[in-house]
């Protein structure tokens, strides 16, 4: 345990650990997984976005996200670690998540989750649980729709079609930790 009663964190420098990926991956539950491990700071662009709704803001386009990136940078610059969690399907998110952790003087990592199994993919989308109050899931067709972009850089790709949470968070600390 730190001075502070917190835990102390296993990881030897300071990170921006960047999700991505369809709804219905495994993404969110990895993500908070993987923070809970690492004692880190937890951001969801879904619970950004459905606040600001909330909050009485219509359109709420791309302003989740740059909350989330504003928000990731001041938790790196305070000395936090960061988990980024949201969809991010195209280069330009990409590249904000990335530009925050370099305005903050920290390294990235990209992560993208997927689930190459349509039917189970299909399976997890029409029995998912919301944890989220007043956020309204895709549907099939909705995901099936997404404007998310091929990947063009490096990055991290766990499938999370065919193995456990567990097997699978395992397979992701063991690449973060190298």
């Amino acid at each position: 345990m730190g001075r502070n009663g917190r835990a102390t964190r296993p990881m030897s420098k300071l990170i921006l650990i960047i999700f991505s990926g369809l709804p219905g991956t495994g993404k969110t539950t990895l993500a908070k997984r993987l923070t809970a491990r690492l004692n880190a700071v937890y951001l969801r662009a879904d619970t950004i976005e459905t606040a600001l709704v909330q909050g009485g803001i219509k359109d709420v386009g791309g302003l989740g996200y740059l909350v989330g990136y504003a928000t990731a940078k001041e938790n790196l610059i305070l000395g936090n670690n960061v988990i980024a969690d949201s969809v991010n399907p195209w280069q330009l998110t990409r590249d904000a998540w990335r530009q925050a952790a370099k305005d903050a003087g920290a390294p990235f990592i990209d992560v993208e989750i997927v689930c190459s199994d349509q039917r189970e993919h299909r399976r997890r989308i029409e029995n998912r649980e919301i944890d989220i109050a007043g956020l309204k899931p895709p549907a099939w067709q909705d995901v099936l729709d997404r404007d998310y972009h091929p990947w063009t850089d490096s990055r991290i790709q766990i499938d999370t079609s065919a193995r456990s949470i567990e097997e699978a968070l395992d397979e992701l600390f063991q690449h973060i930790s190298a």
